[in-house]
């Protein structure tokens, strides 16, 4: 006979106290995930940490729950009425993603004995809420380079008094091209404080940011970079590469979401146009399905995905701004309409599903023309999938010229990654 896990008895082990224990259990928390059970001693003990895990692995409850014990204490013993400035600051690269962090932050500081302030701070919306909401101090900033730099030069906040600094998600804040933002955000805090730095995958550039910033940290692995580190018959997450002519991606969409009954579908395209216009003939055949991508107003986009979140869509459309920064539990398939243009792209995509040890299936449509690009995929994560063809679906086209060459990017962003993410 089965126990459901003691939720109390695992995070204990850790070191964290029992209003933090509570807030696991309130929270859903059953047992620590490898990237937590790791993490959080060492976070807990006031060691510099680096930690490489894939996407759905836990990270954020590996950072959140430490930084606020470490808070809490430091609350409890400072004297009453006493100016709260920033003791943590976490720094991610996506409004979503600043959302989601601060969220699960505010809701474990609820269960603490002392106040704890956390205070988000992202861009596409107005500045004054953000330096209204910071008069009366704050404990915890979760924020995006650009909006967190606009803050300080608005004199809302000083970052001299920070005891910990938290990159996550430190390879995407690098390739989306946030590199000098985060050097002038560097450049703001004290030299001696703890780091916590983490990412899904683990390229030159965040191993050169870790040699700069991190001191004799533990190193914490969970899986091979760019792959999942599971043996076949393990795995949570199916993947499938269906061939199909790029006209005929749509229709082949819609056979699939209605025949194999996907309650939900995140599917990425390359563009904003891509976006609207896959959403809107999805929706003029009776789907109920949106587009997500940096056009829209913040407001917008937290509507939608709230819609998404709840069901009441069941397609969301999604630019790489999706790729990124949004938490879905439970999804079941993501479908890449588009290839990505790089293979860490591909790995973040496919990390929407499949998440907390769920099950998972990603769908990849490969046409003559995507087909190279496509190995060059396989060939960077080290294994092969199985192309398939659906009847009524089967290729006719031919791969132009010059496809053989792939065109996977290299790690520098380019302009249009830039504009890109600047949009996001």
């Amino acid at each position: 006979m089965s126990t459901a896990p003691d939720t109390d008895a695992s995070f204990a082990a850790l070191g964290l106290s029992p209003a933090l224990l509570k807030a696991a259990r309130e929270l859903g928390f059953e047992a620590p995930t490898a990237v937590q059970a790791a993490a959080i001693p060492a976070a807990l003990a006031g060691r510099d940490v680096l930690a490489s895990a894939q996407t759905g692995s836990g990270k954020t409850a590996a950072f959140a729950f430490p930084v606020l014990q470490q808070v809490e204490r430091q609350n409890g013993q400072a004297a009453a009425g006493a100016a709260r400035h920033p003791q943590v600051l976490v720094l991610v690269p996506t409004r979503e993603l600043a959302a989601q962090a601060g969220a699960l932050l505010r809701a474990a500081a609820r269960c603490l004995a002392v106040s704890v302030r956390v205070s988000i701070l992202y861009g596409g919306v107005s500045i004054n809420p953000q330096l209204m909401g910071l008069r009366g101090g704050a404990d915890i900033v979760v924020a995006t380079p650009g909006r967190l730099l606009d803050v300080v030069e608005h004199n809302g906040l000083s970052l001299a008094a920070l005891r910990c600094l938290v990159l996550d998600e430190a390879d995407r804040l690098l390739d989306a091209g946030f590199a000098e933002e985060l050097a002038r955000v560097l450049a703001l805090l004290p030299a001696q404080r703890q780091n916590l730095l983490f990412s899904a995958t683990f390229p030159a550039s965040v191993q050169a940011l870790s040699e700069q910033l991190l001191h004799d940290p533990l190193r914490v692995e969970i899986g091979q970079d760019l792959t999942l580190d599971v043996e076949p018959g393990d795995r949570k997450l199916t993947e499938r590469a269906i061939t199909v002519d790029a006209a005929r991606r749509t229709p082949l969409l819609r056979q699939l979401i209605e025949q194999e009954q996907w309650p939900r579908v995140l599917v990425f395209v390359a563009t904003r146009y891509a976006c609207d216009h896959v959403a809107d003939k999805l929706r003029r055949a009776g789907l109920a399905a949106a587009a997500f991508h940096g056009d829209a107003s913040q407001g917008a986009r937290a509507q939608v995905l709230a819609a998404f979140k709840s069901g009441e869509l069941r397609v969301l459309v999604a630019t790489d701004l999706g790729a990124r920064g949004i938490d879905i539990a439970q999804l079941p398939v993501v479908v890449n309409y588009d290839l990505p243009r790089s293979t860490v792209d591909y790995v973040h995509r496919i990390g929407r599903t499949a998440r907390a040890g769920a099950q998972g299936l990603a769908v990849s449509f490969v046409s003559a023309a995507t087909e190279a690009h496509f190995r060059l995929i396989e060939k960077r994560q080290g294994r092969r999938v199985a192309r398939e063809q659906l009847a009524g679906f089967e290729p006719t086209e031919e791969a132009p010229p010059g496809a053989a060459s792939g065109g996977i990017k290299g790690r520098r962003p380019s302009k249009k990654d830039k504009l890109r993410a600047a949009g996001g």
